[in-house]
């Protein structure tokens, strides 16, 4: 369970979960689903998730993101069912810190608070453009709610604002609170990886890493790996360098091409002035044969990525086979991303 973040700060949301939800509900707004977005505005005590998550009901695809074990859903998801119906803003105190909710048939036993936001996808028009800026990294997902319905969201230079019916809150303004009945949260833009090369563990590591909530681009030119393009968010039958020219940032490199001469290419270019904003590079292979790649790498390459290289990349998690490789490199990126490598 997650303690709730010091005041400070815009909270921020996981970006595995956010990135499934927002993408379900841009789908959801597309198609005119009587769908809602459940939005954690506050949390105290020890919770499930932390302000800034979120999940999607009503939708085609059925419920989307999980804001508790599993207790609390069914309630969010009827008092949602009646959101989207009335096209009307509601709210939600959740509290399971009492004895008697401790001891109760369908107490969460987490000692803590929920506040959350029910918004109707029909009143917010425009939001799967919001989203799709979003998922193209070009800025995090900021959000401004005021308790008499006004919301405003914008990524980048895009931004909405919207104006919907409320109700009335069901709990008295927070103590200390600077501006009581307004809420800013942040979700973090997913991160992104440049995978150069292809081999038995893409398979398993790219739906892994969507799964995580990364944006995933595959760079692979051979003819024999060229089905796998199809489990990416993006392919590119092209050269590192071509890829790193290319207008999306990444936050990491991974180095897959199980040949020496592929990757000595990749490793060259990622030490280059277009590898540059990557801070994270790993490398596929032991360390015999990372030395052996080294020592043909430009003296300015090799310089360019001594602070950033992981080699060989993945956790040791234990296992053989693609699949516990395709394991141990997704656990490190995100170790990585969360800020523990």
């Amino acid at each position: 369970m997650a303690d709730s973040p010091e005041p400070g700060s815009p909270p921020r949301s996981a970006p595995g979960g956010a990135r499934a939800v927002l993408e379900a509900s841009a789908a959801a707004a597309a198609r005119g689903d009587p769908a809602t977005l459940a939005l954690v505005l506050e949390t105290e005590g020890s919770t499930y998730v932390r302000a800034g998550a979120m999940a999607l009901f009503g939708a085609r695809e059925g419920q989307v993101g999980w804001l508790s074990g599993g207790c609390v859903e069914p309630e969010i998801e009827q008092r949602a069912a009646e959101a989207a119906a009335a096209q009307g803003i509601d709210w939600i105190d959740i509290d399971t810190r009492s004895d008697e909710d401790l001891f109760a048939g369908s107490a969460q036993g987490c000692r803590g608070r929920l506040r959350l936001a029910l918004l109707p996808l029909a009143g917010l028009r425009d939001w799967p453009a919001l989203v799709d800026e979003w998922r193209r990294g070009h800025g995090d997902l900021r959000l401004d709610l005021q308790a008499g319905g006004a919301l405003t969201a914008a990524v980048g230079d895009e931004r909405q604002r919207w104006t919907l019916p409320a109700a009335s809150l069901p709990w008295p303004s927070t103590p200390g609170s600077a501006e009581p009945g307004r809420w800013r949260l942040e979700i973090a833009a997913p991160p992104s990886v440049l995978v150069l090369g292809a081999g038995p563990e893409t398979s398993t590591l790219l739906p892994l890493l969507r799964t995580l909530g990364w944006m995933t681009t595959l760079v692979e030119r051979r003819p024999r790996w060229a089905a796998l393009a199809a489990l990416a968010d993006h392919a590119l039958a092209r050269s590192p360098a071509q890829a790193l020219a290319t207008a999306r940032a990444h936050d990491a490199a991974l180095v897959m091409h199980h040949h020496f001469e592929l990757d000595r290419e990749a490793l060259e270019h990622l030490g280059g002035d277009g590898g540059q904003g990557i801070g994270f590079v790993g490398l596929l292979g032991p360390q015999r044969r990372r030395d052996d790649l080294f020592r043909v790498l430009p003296a300015a390459a090799r310089d360019a990525l001594a602070a950033r290289l992981h080699s060989p990349i993945g956790l040791a998690l234990g296992g053989e086979g693609p699949e516990a490789i395709a394991l141990s490199v997704a656990a490190q990126l995100q170790r990585h991303r969360h800020g523990a490598d």
